[in-house]
């Protein structure tokens, strides 16, 4: 299964690449002005789905574009097919393929292919996470102040749901750094290779993360919600993943609001 899937996402991504700058038709999700999706999400997205069907026809598929696909099957494949529809319409190169292998409410293997830089992200429960075939692992980082953070905001920040200002307004000061790429699978991908200490959004989909989830684990990291629940993360909207040693430093810059509110 996951040989198809970095096949699947290795077509996509060559797919993405040759259609930079190509966007014929951008459309506005129901009710969110920000939110985009291009007819290449929906091509991307269909050979994604192609090629699973084409090997596994009795799986499930929850797609972003497509929404679900069921099957009666333990097997569910998660996929975006463009995670950073916002920076791929501009032409800015952060932006990736994301596939996660659900069996039975669990994430077994997760893809994650940045086409820009020809990073193929990977990991199966159990085996570790790799970069291109070489064993990564999370950072060492054990001091907030000495991290390097990354977050995203909903496309609905102008309401600012969960306060998600908030969120991001206090941890400016107590981290080294606080970046926003785009893409949320490619934020998990680089905490689960040691190059962001800690990543948290307040509200994420399953396509969003269901990969990065798996890879930060296997890359020795740790992923909760905001109430340090292991459990249910893929559905949850809220996520919080880090190197482990700041985690619960996270938490309680997370909990300062909670607790105001």
């Amino acid at each position: 299964m996951i040989n198809i899937a970095i096949e699947a996402a290795r077509e996509a991504g060559k797919f993405l690449l040759e259609n930079v700058g190509n966007v014929k038709n951008i459309e506005r999700k129901i009710g969110q002005a920000t939110n985009l999706v291009t007819e290449i999400d929906k091509h991307s997205e269909a050979l994604i789905i192609k090629k699973i069907q084409q090997h596994f026809p009795a799986h499930a598929i929850l797609g972003e574009e497509s929404g679900a696909h069921e099957q009666k099957s333990d097997y569910r494949w998660i996929i975006d097919p463009l995670d950073g529809t916002t920076n791929f319409t501009h032409g800015l190169p952060i932006f990736c393929v994301t596939i996660g292998i659900e069996y039975d409410g669990e994430i077994i293997a997760g893809i994650i292919y940045d086409p820009n830089r020809d990073e193929l992200f990977s990991a199966e429960k159990g085996k570790g996470a790799f970069l291109n075939g070489k064993k990564i692992f999370v950072s060492k980082t054990d001091s907030l102040i000495n991290s390097l953070l990354v977050t995203g905001f909903p496309y609905n920040v102008n309401e600012n749901p969960q306060n998600v200002i908030e969120h991001f307004v206090n941890f400016l000061p107590k981290a080294q750094g606080v970046r926003r790429l785009g893409s949320a699978a490619i934020d998990l991908a680089y905490v689960a290779c040691g190059r962001f200490d800690g990543y948290w959004e307040v509200i994420l989909h399953p396509w969003d993360k269901a990969a990065g989830i798996l890879l930060v684990k296997e890359a020795g990291g740790v992923v909760t919600n905001f109430a340090n629940n292991v459990n249910d993360i893929i559905y949850n909207p809220n996520t919080l993943a880090t190197n482990g040693l700041i985690h619960t430093k996270m938490l309680d810059v997370i909990h300062t609001i909670t607790k105001k509110s």
